[in-house]
């Protein structure tokens, strides 16, 4: 029997998506503060790509296991996936807490990929909890209200660290390898607080929806499994699930091929371009791209609610599909402006397009994908951002030594073009088409 959601007002919505500031607070501090602790510990600049492989390596596999095993797991006080996110927050307080305290190199890169693990068995099973409570007429806001929370925890994170440097930086003598500012110290723990606090907070006033009949029968059969068999069956499921993947979700593919390969390029080289563009020192640098970021990011809180309208009445692919365009004019912009302050507003179009990145996609899966499988499909969503970023790990440092002749100039104009061609992409995603694709195979 098919259940039907009640509908939630604006305020529980509010309270079910408190928990990812906490999270996104802690993949902030990754985007902006972990390399310059591996240089502070003596990396090398050139170390710094492969000290952070455990980005894509803990998602690709952590996300759709954990996805998998969550959609199989039911206990009537803990919930669903409530016990991944929760024990996830947990371990990633921890290693936030000893991040700055670390003695050394190897310390740190371990901590990081622990770190990764803890934050990717809280994301998926989150995302999947947000489509599990909410009726399919407020997804579009529920993941809007996820997108709004995103930009406000990466938003503080970026905050906390200028205004700390500031307040209580400015000790040249630590700026040696081997030792990290005390300046720094507070960002982390603040943020291992962040972690734990508003996931509880999003547990203790958020209820989940208890299995259908049908469900709780697989969830039985699943636990009458040998452990051995249960041990394999999360990657039978995503197997599977791949295989019989609707092929709505494979032109989500090649949007995020080239979405997330242009994002990460942006993230790698907005530094060396301020030093190109604008003459400046690499601190200098670094402060500008921090800057950029925390304007993105505001403009991402602004909008990411404003978005919903929107998306109802002209759809949410013309809405997506116009913020990756904006996104993509926005960085073919920022090498040609080389005022810090007017190269800000470009920023304001790029957190449009990162308000839509981080909601559309995940209404629009989470209205054809199987209720009872869809914490393994957004596992499967998230491969497909890390493959990506692994494939620009591996091919753009060629692609800019042999044919972007080193300039960090051309990179961020070829990350440009890369959005403008997710964007003609995104205008294949056609949700009611998917839908009825889905129903017909269903049935067959």
């Amino acid at each position: 029997m098919k259940f039907s959601k009640p509908s939630l007002s604006f305020w529980q919505i509010f309270n079910m998506n408190v928990g990812f500031l906490g999270i996104q607070f802690s993949f902030g501090l990754q985007q902006t503060a972990i390399n310059p602790i591996f240089l502070f510990l003596g990396a090398a600049e050139d170390m710094l790509p492969i000290l952070n492989i455990a980005g894509p390596i803990t998602g690709l596999i952590v996300q759709p296991i954990i996805g998998a095993i969550s959609d199989k797991t039911w206990s009537p006080k803990w919930g669903r996936r409530k016990p991944f996110f929760l024990i996830g927050a947990i371990l990633g307080s921890m290693c936030l807490f000893a991040f700055p305290l670390s003695p050394a190199l190897w310390f740190a890169v371990g901590l990081l990929w622990i770190l990764d693990a803890g934050n990717n068995m809280a994301m998926e099973p989150y995302r999947a909890f947000v489509g599990d409570k909410l009726p399919e007429k407020q997804l579009s806001l529920g993941f809007q209200m996820q997108s709004l929370f995103v930009g406000a925890g990466i938003l503080l994170a970026n905050a906390s660290i200028f205004l700390f440097q500031d307040w209580f930086g400015g000790d040249s003598s630590a700026d040696v390898a081997g030792s990290i500012p005390t300046w720094l110290y507070y960002s982390f723990f603040i943020g291992a607080f962040l972690s734990v606090v508003t996931i509880l907070y999003s547990v203790v006033t958020t209820p989940e929806i208890p299995p259908t009949d049908e469900e709780m029968v697989t969830i039985k059969k699943h636990r009458a499994l040998s452990f051995h068999e249960r041990f394999k069956m999360p990657f039978v499921e995503i197997s599977k699930a791949v295989k019989e993947m609707p092929p709505f979700m494979w032109k989500i593919a090649g949007v995020y091929l080239f979405q997330w390969y242009a994002l990460f390029i942006y993230w790698q080289y907005s530094t060396p371009l301020f030093m190109t563009t604008m003459g400046f020192d690499l601190s200098s640098a670094a402060a500008q791209s921090a800057k950029m970021s925390l304007t993105y990011n505001i403009a991402t809180v602004v909008v990411a609610l404003m978005l919903v309208p929107l998306t109802l009445k002209y759809g949410g692919k013309k809405i997506y599909a116009a913020s990756l365009l904006g996104t993509g004019a926005a960085l073919l912009m920022i090498p040609f402006i080389d005022d810090p302050i007017t190269v800000l507003a470009p920023m304001v179009l790029f957190g449009i397009g990162w308000a839509a990145m981080m909601g559309i996609p995940y209404t629009m899966v989470s209205k054809i994908v199987p209720q009872d499988q869809r914490g393994v499909y957004m596992g499967i969503l998230n491969m497909m951002i890390v493959i990506p970023m692994g494939i620009e790990t591996l091919t753009f440092g060629f692609i800019y030594d042999y044919f972007l002749d080193n300039s960090a100039v051309n990179a961020m104009l070829f990350g440009g073009a890369f959005f403008i061609i997710a964007a003609f992409l995104a205008l294949r995603l056609n949700v009611a088409e998917a839908k009825k694709e889905v129903a017909v195979s269903d049935q067959a």
